[in-house]
């Protein structure tokens, strides 16, 4: 690691920590979806989800059907759902593997059931209403006509109906309650006709995402999918968390230094220019790495603990920082870009407030030439949804 130039440290102990205050804020009864899409939000999708099944998690939430894949290839046995669409032959190595795939459409509905039948394999589906958000899903009125149709198709079984709320500070938001309320009404009118019934018991009802669990959304019904608060992100500002802990930490060593005379630019296009005479850092990474192109002469890094300003341009492959106030920085010096080190700590909160971006985001565009590195999660004490306490792997 240390002749490195650049790894992410992931934080399996803190990941189960964020876990375990998610499951006491949804409460018992309720099943926890981790949802490990994009490589679980840049952070490694196996690991994280191994751990967060370790961790008491029910099951784990992918976007395509390869990530399913992976997934399965990688020793996970648990129920995954796919949570985007999966279109005809894309899905059948996944129904043939036993993972579960939403539906947000009457023809998709059709689609899947050729696919399904055409190889006498069954789909478990989750069957997605749009309650509001308008960007993917069935209208109830829709939802509730193939609840029925289910019931003469034996290829198609139901595993879930869910729905996406919309608002990034949930229940703080009158729009999520509409949603709430919508989809309650749904799910009252399909138990009444005992539509929910799937051969494996009832189908989960599902709405709640970290915005919804952090902010204290009820009903959250029997499960909720939760992704950015178990790596320790504020889907919103609103919704900061002392409990919660950052899982990721980006760290890189200094490549070069050099010294600038009053009046000299640095970087494409001369955007700083050195007032006193400067001593500049050069790290090797750039915005192919995830350092945003945005953070170029408003961003921050820390060496030896303390935040020192980018300057100039970010590039594709480098990064240039003022390191005049830190007393004797050299080649080989650590740098974080996001995480804490010493007194200091940058979070990913933070650089989206500077470039206007989601949290996640920030993790999510890590590149891959950045080193994944975990830490922890093969002694961490964990509970089991039955509250059994389970140590090692």
């Amino acid at each position: 690691m240390d002749s490195s130039r650049a790894w992410a440290e992931i934080d399996l102990d803190a990941l189960a920590r964020n876990l375990t205050v998610i499951r006491r804020l949804v409460g018992p009864g309720v099943a926890v979806l981790v949802v490990a899409k994009a490589d679980a939000y840049g952070h490694g999708a196996v690991p994280v989800a191994h751990l967060a099944l370790r961790a008491g998690a029910q099951a784990i939430g992918v976007t395509t059907c390869r990530e399913a894949l992976e997934l399965r290839q990688a020793g996970i046995r648990s129920r995954i759902v796919v949570l985007g669409p999966a279109l005809g032959d894309e899905a059948m190595p996944a129904l043939r593997q036993g993972i579960e795939v939403s539906v947000p459409s009457v023809e998709l509905f059709r689609v899947l059931e050729r696919t399904a039948c055409g190889a006498a394999t069954p789909a478990r589906i989750h069957l997605k209403v749009d309650t509001g958000m308008n960007r993917m899903g069935m209208t109830p009125e829709e939802a509730l006509m193939l609840l029925e149709d289910l019931r003469l198709r034996p290829f198609l079984a139901l595993s879930g109906l869910m729905t996406h709320v919309a608002a990034t500070d949930g229940a703080r938001s009158q729009s999520a309650l509409d949603q709430a309320r919508c989809f309650e009404e749904l799910l009252d009118t399909a138990r009444r006709s005992k539509l929910l019934e799937g051969p494996s018991g009832r189908a989960w009802a599902h709405l709640a995402n970290s915005a919804c669990v952090l902010s204290g959304l009820t009903p959250l019904f029997d499960a909720v999918r939760v992704g950015a608060a178990v790596y320790g992100l504020a889907p919103d500002p609103r919704l900061s968390s002392s409990e919660l802990t950052p899982v990721m930490s980006v760290r890189t060593r200094i490549v070069h230094v050099q010294e600038v005379q009053v009046g000299e630019a640095v970087g494409y296009g001369g955007t700083w220019t050195a007032r006193r005479t400067s001593r500049i850092a050069v790290l090797p990474v750039g915005y192919d790495d995830g350092v945003d192109w945005r953070l170029g002469n408003v961003g921050e890094v820390l060496v030896r603990g303390r935040r020192v300003p980018i300057v100039g341009r970010i590039s594709m492959d480098y990064t240039t920082v003022d390191v005049t106030e830190v007393p004797s920085v050299g080649l080989g010096d650590r740098v974080t870009l996001l995480g804490a080190d010493g007194g200091g700590r940058i979070r990913a909160e933070e650089i989206a407030a500077r470039t206007g971006i989601v949290p996640y985001a920030v993790t999510c565009s890590i590149g891959k030439r950045v080193e994944r590195v975990f830490t922890g999660g093969l002694t961490v004490p964990v509970e089991t949804p039955a509250g059994a306490v389970l140590s090692g792997p």
